[in-house]
């Protein structure tokens, strides 16, 4: 396993993080036990989780990932080996709807966190998406409908920033990060946290992939000046990029045959791009998933890849794409294919 080191925790994390949205919905939690079994065998220490999970929302299973995960805490005793990351999250069976980025919120969402984790303590506490209306889930461009919203009615960076810095003071969380947030955003909350002398966000979580290099765009520079890292999400495009999805099939079981609600990484154009990649895996004798993921593993702005799986054989495979490096060949011809069809999945 590769190691990436966050400064501001003094702590390493592996360059494959676990996601786990899955756990609850497609997974069972003897499911979720044996992958994170397998996960620290791997050496993969880093975790994602979130209030809301499992993933498609439902009110009646909400919190369950969690609680999967507090069960293993519980019966390992080996919350030491893990970086936790998990997630407040403004979703309309929460807080009936109200989600506010304040101290009663945040400090209420932490409670339920907590209790359902078994644990004391989150390493990295994020702001699951903006409670401004902005251009996040596949929406591609910033509207005047987005701008129109005031900010005034919203809770100010500031006092978001002073909620997490108090539960930093508190131990209860470590330290913080945005998700699903933009250039704007991120740079506001730098903005105020050094105006202030307070802690900043050290971590990003948003998609990126090779149907979705928009990261690229304004977020990367900030990453490396400002040392906020990247938690890459959807590395696989919940899954097209394992090719799985291709000539139409829909595999008994799969994501997208499940729910066809995420329909994200399969338009027309991500779709012909991802046949390309497909074809450039071939050629050069590669798994298809496996250098999608090397891909994003090999970014200098990426801190580290979320992976998530539906079998320990997917995972181990997913993870065992820290291990391979790809060719200039290789990268040469996914540039000419981004060139051709960049970003199509939003």
């Amino acid at each position: 396993m590769q190691y990436q080191t966050l400064p501001q925790l003094n702590e390493k994390v592996s360059k494959i993080c676990l996601g786990t949205m899955t756990w609850g919905q497609q997974n069972s939690e003897s499911d979720a036990h044996e992958q994170m079994d397998l996960a620290l065998s791997e050496g993969v220490n880093f975790w994602d989780t979130a209030e809301m999970y499992p993933s498609p929302p439902d009110k009646n299973k909400q919190g369950d990932t969690e609680r999967f995960m507090g069960t293993w805490f519980h019966k390992t005793k080996q919350r030491d080996k893990v970086v936790l990351a998990s997630k407040i999250s403004p979703m309309d069976f929460l807080r009936d709807g109200q989600t506010r980025f304040n101290a009663a919120h945040i400090s209420s969402a932490i409670d339920g966190n907590l209790e359902r984790l078994q644990t004391d303590y989150i390493d990295i506490y994020q702001l699951h998406w903006p409670e401004r209306q902005t251009n996040y889930f596949s929406q591609r461009g910033y509207t005047e409908a987005m701008a129109a919203q005031p900010l005034d009615n919203l809770t100010p960076f500031l006092e978001t920033i002073q909620a997490l810095n108090d539960e930093i003071k508190k131990g209860r969380i470590r330290a913080y990060g945005l998700s699903n947030d933009t250039a704007w955003g991120l740079m506001r909350y730098l903005w105020e946290a050094d105006k202030n002398g307070l802690i900043a966000p050290i971590t990003v979580q948003n998609p990126y992939s090779l149907l979705n290099r928009l990261y690229e765009v304004a977020m990367a520079e900030i990453a490396h000046r400002d040392n906020v890292g990247l938690l890459a999400y959807s590395p696989l495009g919940f899954g097209v990029l394992s090719g799985k999805y291709l000539d139409g099939k829909r595999p008994t079981g799969a994501r997208l045959t499940m729910y066809d609600r995420f329909a994200r990484y399969t338009n027309e154009q991500a779709l012909a791009a991802t046949a390309q990649y497909a074809k450039i895996a071939a050629d050069a004798g590669l798994d298809m998933a496996q250098m999608a993921l090397a891909f994003v593993n090999s970014r200098s702005f990426v801190t580290s890849n979320i992976i998530g799986a539906t079998s320990t054989e997917q995972l181990k495979s997913n993870i065992d794409s820290i291990h391979l490096t790809l060719s200039s060949d290789v990268l040469a011809a996914i540039e000419a294919v981004h060139t051709q069809q960049p970003n199509p999945s939003p």
